[in-house]
């Protein structure tokens, strides 16, 4: 059985969360990742790795090489999630909002 990673702790580290922002704009390699960070290579492939078990990121052999992009379609559940959470603000920010207008006309 193939564990699964947990979006949410894979976007929790910056170092992911810039990797999908890189991945975001182009379909690129390991090698050509790691060129945009100091860390180790063995670092960011370990970051790669994450973010591909989890499902954000799919590997595309092409040869000898191994490309990546963003799999766009599994970011949706992140979407999800936040808009629930802006709904439950929005909803206070409107109840404050309608308090501070009744308190006003008191």
């Amino acid at each position: 059985m193939k564990l699964r990673r947990d979006i949410f702790q894979a976007i929790a580290d910056p170092s992911r969360r810039a990797i999908l922002l890189l991945l975001a704009s182009q379909t690129i390699t390991a090698g050509a990742i790691a060129n945009h960070f100091d860390g180790a290579r063995s670092t960011i492939s370990k970051h790669i790795q994450i973010l591909t078990e989890c499902g954000l990121v799919e590997a595309e052999p092409q040869g000898r090489e191994i490309y990546y992009k963003l799999n766009i379609k599994k970011m949706d559940e992140v979407d999800i999630w936040l808009d629930q959470l802006r709904q439950i603000w929005e909803d206070r920010f409107d109840n404050l909002d309608r308090y501070l207008e009744e308190i006003q006309k008191n």
